[in-house]
Formats: structure tokens, sequence, C-alpha cells
């Protein structure tokens, strides 16, 4: 409930809001740069002019680049990732680089226009360097502080959304038309092949047990997950006689974690939108793990009459998006493709 309350204090604040807020990159980079231009315009390095000039331009464009290179690769790179030496090595380099290049760039511009260095430009140039470290250690704070406050944001949004999926999922914990068509069909098995009526109801009784308590879990087996599609897919055949489908897996899935019910929207779309009284329909089911990539593609027929979408399908499927967008941000991407015959989604994640 604390960072809660620190996010929502966060979006209040203009100064914080100036400090994180896209729109306002421009604006934050055109300041820098003044100021850091203006900084080294008031300064003295003991040339006269137009030598001067010349000088605080060119160390001025040395330290905009170094500043650069740190906000958006030495950070991101290794503070992010907590490789503190990394970061450490890379600035001792980027000190000697900008060394190098602030020597003969002074040593250029003093030759050309006839001067030389004195005792006094060298001692400025020690206060420099103090300054330019100041300058590093402030523009990584700044991403850091930046990175802090959209994960607590991330944080904060992800905490919303589950209370709203834990919610909806108590207040529809099955489709009751599919419910209630299973039951029928179990009613009927019963006479007809009681054994088949019995393995109705303990695959149905195991979706409800899934979705009634696995799924309030952070994170569950893949397999398990599987086994629960496998089930309603199951369930779907025993109710048209017309319904194939497939379930492949490839590479080494155990032990590999997923959000519970994260494909079953994938799944239910597949099977509603391709019953077709005329012809079979059907449900293709990949999963393939490979190094640290999970793939997930699914396949449906489509009736020759469409099926009229649903508002509420077209929202499930928004909802898994905003879901995989908040769990797995910049590390999943999603490709759907909706042709004549057939309706295809492919999901790949990096785990």
């Amino acid at each position: 409930m604390d960072s809660v309350n620190r996010v929502k204090t966060f979006n209040n604040d203009i100064i914080l809001q100036f400090i994180i807020d896209r729109k306002y990159r421009v604006l934050r980079h055109l300041i820098l740069v003044t100021l850091l231009c203006a900084a080294f315009y008031n300064s003295k390095i003991g040339y006269p002019a137009p030598a001067s000039l010349y000088v605080k331009f060119s160390i001025s464009l040395i330290v905009l680049g170094l500043l650069y290179v740190n906000m958006y690769w030495l950070v991101p790179k290794f503070l992010f990732k907590d490789n503190y030496m990394g970061y450490c090595l890379w600035n001792i380099i980027l000190f000697g680089l900008a060394h190098i290049a602030g020597f003969y760039t002074r040593r250029l511009i003093a030759s050309y226009f006839g001067q030389v260095v004195t005792p006094k430009e060298q001692s400025n140039w020690v206060a420099f360097y103090l300054v330019f470290t100041v300058l590093m250690g402030a523009s990584a704070a700044v991403k850091l502080f930046q990175r802090w406050i959209i994960d607590s944001q991330r944080i904060n949004e992800l905490e919303t959304a589950t209370i709203q999926s834990e919610l909806e999922n108590l207040k529809k914990q099955i489709n009751p038309h599919f419910l209630f068509n299973t039951l029928n069909n179990a009613n009927v098995l019963i006479y007809k092949d009681p054994e088949k009526a019995s393995e109705v109801l303990m695959k149905l009784s195991d979706l409800l047990r899934y979705q009634l308590y696995d799924s309030t879990r952070g994170k569950i087996f893949l397999s398990s997950d599987i086994h629960f599609l496998e089930d309603f897919l199951n369930l779907e055949k025993i109710r048209r006689d017309n319904f194939d489908f497939t379930i492949t897996m490839e590479g080494g899935l155990q032990g590999v974690e997923v959000p519970p019910l994260l494909f079953i929207t994938f799944i239910e779309n597949a099977v509603k939108h391709n019953n077709d009284a005329e012809e079979r329909s059907f449900v293709h089911v990949l999963f393939a793990f490979k190094g640290k990539e999970l793939n997930f593609h699914c396949i449906n027929s489509k009736p020759r009459i469409p099926v009229k979408r649903s508002v509420s399908g077209g929202l499930g499927l928004s909802n898994v998006k905003r879901r995989l967008e908040l769990i797995y941000p910049e590390r999943h991407e999603l490709w759907i493709t909706d042709n004549t015959e057939t309706f295809n989604v492919h999901l790949t994640i990096k785990i």
C-alpha cells in the first residue's frame, strides 16, 4: 500500500513528472545542453579569445557525448543489470578517452591560434575532471531514479490488473453456456456410455478446480496450463462431433513457469469462432521452448459463413495483450493473422 501511495504522489508531482515523463524528453535535453554550454562558456580556461571559444565548444561536445553514452548505454547495459564492475571499468575507459580527446583538441586549437598551455590552464582542467565526475554520477542517478519510478508504476498497475482479473474470475469462473452444454452432454452419456460420462465429469471437475485454486497463484508450471487447455478442448470435442484438435509440445517444457490462464483466451477465441455445422473444424496448438524463449502457436479453421465476433471476445484479446505488456515488458511479441480460411496466433515470450 505504501508503494501505491508513493506512486500516486509521484503522479501528482510536477517536477517528478518532468523528470520521468516521455512527453518532456525533448525539453529535458534542450535544458541539459543549454546549461552545460552556458557553464563552459562562462568558465575560465586560460586561453584568450577567440581560441577560448573554440576550446569551450569542443569540450562541451565531448562532455555531452560522454554523458549520453553514460545515460543511454552504460547505465542500461550495466547498472540496470547490476554489473557494477563493468560500469566502473567502462567509466575509466571513458575518462581516458575524454582526457586524450580533450588534450589533443586543446593542443590543436592552441597551435592554430599560436597559444601555449599555461599552469593555470592545467589546474583548471583538474577542476573540470572533478565536475565531469559529478555530472556522470548525476546523470546515472537520474536514469536509475527514472527506472525506479517506472518500475513502481508498472508494479502498481499490475497489482490493480491482478485484482480486477481475480474479481472477474470469481464473477464468471467458467463460461455458463459451455458448462450447461457439458453437463447436458454428460446427462445424455450416462445412459449411452456411463464410462465416457464419468470421464466428462472428471475433466469438468479438473477445469473448475484449476480455475478456483491454481489460477490464483502468481505462476504455475506450463505443463499444468497445457493440461487445463487439453481438458477444455477434449470437452469441446465431446460436445461437437466434427471438431478436431492437437496440442504439440517441443523442447524441454519441464520446469517452465508462466502466469496462470495466460493462453486460455486464445483457445476460447479459436473454439468460439470455428464452429462449422457443415465442415470439420480444427484447432492446432504448438508449445515450443528453446533456450530461454517460449513459442506459442494457435491456428484454427474458420467456417464458410463467418461467425459474428462478440465485443467480449475482442475485449478478452485486449486484456491478454495488456497483461503480457505488464508481465513481460519488452520480452514478448504477439502476431495475430486473420486469413480467409484460418485464424493464427503466434506468441513468443522470453522467460
